[in-house]
């Protein structure tokens, strides 16, 4: 079914919503999710953005059981953001039919799909579209429509995927933070001509051992990972003769997102030998005349009871590399991932996890600090601080098209440091 029908408009994502609210009042489980969030930069935007943002969102999620082969989940996702209207959004996570068959599974409808071990980036993550408004990180996702057959067979797994419907990539507004000096515009192009339309395909092998979790997949269709192009109206800009020196008063371009076909190819593994964990996620894509691989490996080597308690403590390090290098459309093309993880595993789950990204060819660096402690049954706390270093400072929209860095590809959120508490109710 086209996503056009499911979701083509913020009304129709409503009536889905309404829709899935009524189907869960005869629900056998049904859990919600309530959160309040905070976010505090350390400086105004570079556009004058606002210091501190809030929102609130909610999350439900009801199983109803059909039979003993058969059962619907739906999971609606609704987030208001005080600061930025494109943050403001509604979203079905999933509305999905599970039936379990001899030897088989056959899930349809909208869902998650989640590839991939390593901690610095998810190459191998391709099945979902990332909502780049809800995490920086790509670990938050839309829902997409999928019909999903799956085989499982001792330590084996095989999933084939048909994927009908397009949902693209999320991104900030004008009053938003963590953003180029270009805002992203809402009107998408695509190599395809079917555009939203085109029916993509994947499928992976998983094999699943005592020590050894290794994962083969393959994927054709629409990348989720756009390119943002840069479209002038030439007539709006200044000249010094016949050459453009800048822009007129009150124009401010937009990037627009271009979608091209690509195929992948992915390789994860994950083995574990004693307190050491070992993690590789790679892939080669083509598309085009585009072909490029990329690769994250690394380990996790954890000292269990550290401070002479239940506590345990973890040391993390991965090498991550791109073959575009200067062209890559990520950060990450050379770079040293430096982990630690503590898990103090007391009653209320406290949680730290710190990470360092060091480029050190350009001397760019991102800090992350994610942690957790549970409040109460109900109530959880997170926090998420997350610090760029760059030793270039934000360009201007002129500057930023016409002298485009590609060495220091963290430059545009040099001022985009911030702080965020989120509060989590369950109920």
């Amino acid at each position: 079914m086209p996503l056009t029908i499911l979701l083509p408009s913020r009304r129709h994502a409503l009536v889905c919503l309404l829709f899935a609210l009524a189907s869960a009042l005869h629900a056998n489980e049904w859990r919600h999710e309530l959160s309040l969030e905070h976010s505090q930069f350390a400086q105004p935007g570079v556009d004058g953005q606002r210091s501190g943002h809030t929102s609130a969102a909610w999350q439900g999620e009801w199983w109803l059981p059909l039979d003993d082969a058969n059962s619907l989940t739906v999971t609606p996702f609704v987030r208001a953001d005080a600061q930025d209207s494109r943050r403001s959004h509604v979203d079905l996570r999933e509305a999905s039919w599970l039936h379990i068959g001899d030897g088989f599974e056959l899930r349809s409808g909208i869902r998650q799909v989640f590839w991939g071990v390593t901690e610095g980036t998810h190459l191998v993550d391709i099945i979902n579209q990332t909502d780049l408004v809800e995490r920086l990180d790509g670990e938050a996702k839309l829902g997409q429509p999928m019909i999903n057959l799956a085989f499982e067979r001792d330590s084996q797994q095989w999933d084939f995927f048909v994927l009908p419907g397009f949902r693209e990539r999320t991104f900030t507004g004008e009053d938003g933070r963590l953003r180029t000096p270009l805002v992203v515009s809402k009107d998408a192009r695509y190599e395809s001509s079917q555009g939203q339309q085109h029916v993509d395909f994947a499928a992976r092998w998983q094999f699943n051992g005592e020590q050894l979790r290794l994962g083969l997949s393959g994927f054709h269709g629409t990348s989720r990972e756009p390119e943002l192009r840069a479209e002038l109206d030439l007539s709006r800009l200044r000249y010094q003769g016949l050459q453009p020196v800048g822009l007129q008063a009150g124009y401010t371009p937009e990037l627009t997102p271009y979608y091209r076909q690509i195929t992948q190819w992915g390789l994860d593994a994950q083995y574990t030998a004693g307190d050491w964990l070992w993690k590789l996620e790679a892939i080669s894509q083509h598309g085009g005349e585009n072909c490029h691989q990329a690769f994250d490996a690394g380990f996790e080597y954890t000292q269990v009871g550290a401070l002479e308690g239940p506590e345990d403590f973890g040391w993390l390090i991965e090498y991550l590399h791109d073959s575009r290098d200067q062209r890559a459309t990520t950060p990450f093309e050379h770079d040293w991932l430096l982990g630690w993880r503590l898990s103090l595993n007391d009653p209320a789950s406290t949680q730290l996890l710190a990470s360092v990204i060091v480029d050190a060819e350009h001397n760019e660096q991102l800090l992350s600090l994610e942690g957790q402690r549970r409040l109460s049954d109900s109530l959880l706390l997170e926090l998420e601080l997350r610090a760029f270093f760059s030793p270039k400072a934000p360009q201007e929209p002129w500057a930023f098209l016409s002298q485009p860095d590609s060495q220091h590809k963290l430059r545009s959120l040099a001022d985009d440091d911030y702080l965020r508490l989120t509060l989590r109710y369950f109920l």
